[in-house]
């Protein structure tokens, strides 16, 4: 008798944790996988042609299918520079949705006609000159793309895009532990840097790195954050722990403004 009320009594208690657990595990959010598209451009004729595009037919026809918050960038200085860039961000809730993304569009006969100039141009009139594309997933700690607060006019805001790379994929490793576990992802937060996003790169032509964004009112405000970053004394512990030396080989920054029909 005693055996069976064992038995039973560990039978309830295995039923009730895995219900904790599903629970538990419903309750964190998924994290994301973001797409960054970097457009080479010649010109203001291209630069023309691929507003007119992601505009009129590219967020219009994503937004449809579901998927918002789509960020659309330019260097500043863009205008002035050899090469100008153009920098675009999509998040999706899975590599299954954003593998299916062009496929679906193919069947979108209105995205077909707003995006004919891009879709159907030819080998000597292309809208670009090169397009790099990186896949990313967000950290755990914060698994979900963020459209930042701000209220200062769009024209003056400061998009700051970092990549911070790693000499081995193990030290990498440790750097993304240090925003996740060591909560850099929450001291950010706690002195309003406006994430739009934090994540690792799977696939991209910088590996291994990671890349994240904050956003600030304008350049004033984008200075006035990093110099109470340096100063913090969370930040001054944190960097100087023995378990988070050297982990960064290289860092690429790049200050950006959002386009007028950027959702972010």
């Amino acid at each position: 008798m005693n055996k069976q009320k064992n038995f039973a009594l560990m039978t309830l208690l295995s039923l009730a944790f895995s219900a904790i657990s599903a629970v538990a595990f419903a309750a964190s959010p998924r994290q994301e996988y973001y797409q960054i598209r970097i457009y080479q451009l010649k010109n203001k004729e291209q630069e023309e042609r691929m507003d007119r595009f992601l505009q009129q037919a590219w967020l219009p026809a994503l937004n449809r299918l579901g998927i918002s918050r789509i960020g659309v960038f330019k260097p500043i200085g863009n205008d002035s520079a050899g090469v100008r860039t153009l920098y675009v961000f999509i998040p999706f809730e899975s590599p299954d949705q954003m593998e299916k993304i062009a496929g679906r569009l193919e069947k979108d006969p209105q995205y077909l006609a707003d995006g004919k100039d891009y879709l159907d141009a030819v080998h000597n009139d292309p809208p670009y000159q090169r397009m790099e594309s990186i896949l990313l997933r967000a950290f755990p700690g914060m698994p979900k793309a963020a459209v930042p607060e701000l209220k200062g006019p769009a024209a003056e805001r400061i998009y700051e895009l970092r990549s911070y790379e790693g000499p081995t994929e193990k030290i990498h490793a440790n750097k993304v532990k240090m925003f996740n576990d060591g909560d850099e992802v929450g001291l950010f937060k706690r002195l309003g840097f406006n994430a739009v996003f934090y994540a690792e790169v799977l696939y991209g032509s910088h590996m291994p790195n990671l890349m994240y964004m904050t956003s600030f009112e304008n350049m004033e405000a984008h200075d006035q954050h990093w110099k109470s970053f340096g100063n913090d004394p969370v930040w001054k512990k944190l960097s100087a722990m023995p378990e988070y030396q050297n982990n960064v080989s290289h860092i690429d920054i790049v200050l950006l403004h959002p386009t007028a029909y950027s959702q972010l």
